[in-house]
């Protein structure tokens, strides 16, 4: 079980009077998960879960957020760092994102800013966060979440993942989003292919999850924002379900001194299991809705 501590400090969202959301921005956690601020719980319309905090299998998954396993060598993802010719080992390299100061905080929309800070407690990022929930229809609606992150070192800053580290496949690192996996089939679905293996490292403008449970849910995951499809999709529907955009999967992403990045995910939470026509339909819908409301403000 979570350690309820860790719940602490939480702003809700709400859609239609519903809430839908709860983002823990001041959590207590061990410093070996990498503390940050996450969403969790997330829940569909009728109130069925979609997000896991500290499972057994990965204690640093921590619902919905950002987490980046190598940034200059601090470790922001929790858990173990990968080390070439070593395999996964625990390090004391785990650094800490930090709230600091509040934009907006509402039940339809929270921005904030933060600091990611090393285990030598130097200041590697400044981050301004816009999280917000968005009503769609009777059956869903949709947590938008965009992220800015600008590196404030006197030098270039990687950002590198287990993949670009020489463990193939691994390339997470970025928005990720931990589902609740429950005792059904995950079922994974994009534009034209289907299943984690076909997806997994792909660029597509959305992928989907659905869960065939006693609570059926489908998440669909798009890519919003002036430059869609620029990170690969990470996915996981056997072990565990997850979904993330990869920063950096088959090389690392450098930022200059003062530079920044920015990425906007808007992922759909509905109710059922929806058919890849009407996933497609949602996605596309999202995709045309976004094209003007992408700034950051």
């Amino acid at each position: 079980m979570p350690d309820q501590a860790a719940t602490v400090d939480a702003a809700h969202l709400a859609v239609g009077g519903r809430r839908v959301a709860s983002y823990v921005w001041q959590p207590r956690l061990p410093a070996a998960l990498s503390p940050r601020p996450f969403v969790h719980p997330v829940r569909t319309l009728t109130g069925t879960e979609v997000t896991e905090m500290m499972p057994a299998d990965h204690p640093h998954h921590l619902g919905v957020g950002v987490a980046v396993a190598d940034v200059g060598g601090a470790n922001f993802w929790g858990g173990r760092t990968f080390v070439r010719s070593r395999g996964s080992v625990l390090l004391a390299n785990h650094g800490v994102q930090q709230h600091r100061e509040w934009a907006t905080r509402t039940s339809a929309a929270l921005v904030h800013e933060l600091r990611w800070t090393g285990p030598d407690g130097v200041d590697l990022l400044h981050e301004r966060r816009r999280i917000t929930a968005l009503p769609v229809d009777d059956r869903c609606w949709a947590l938008d979440f965009t992220f800015e992150l600008t590196n404030i070192t006197p030098v270039p800053l990687t950002f590198a993942s287990p993949a670009t580290n020489g463990r193939p496949g691994a390339g997470y690192g970025g928005f990720f989003w931990r589902a609740r996996r429950g005792d059904g089939r995950i079922h994974v679905l994009g534009p034209e292919r289907s299943g984690e293996r076909h997806l997994h490292g792909r660029r597509t403008p959305w992928l989907a999850l659905t869960g065939n449970h006693t609570a059926p849910w489908t998440l669909i995951f798009v890519t919003a924002g002036p430059q869609p499809e620029t990170d690969p999709w990470f996915v996981r529907s056997r072990d565990y379900a997850g979904v993330g955009s990869s920063l950096a999967w088959t090389c690392p992403l450098v930022v200059a001194q003062g530079a920044g990045i920015r990425r906007r995910i808007v992922t759909v939470v509905a109710d059922g299991r929806l058919r890849s026509r009407q996933i497609a339909d949602i996605a596309g819908a999202v995709v045309a809705g976004s094209a003007e409301s992408g700034r950051l403000s």
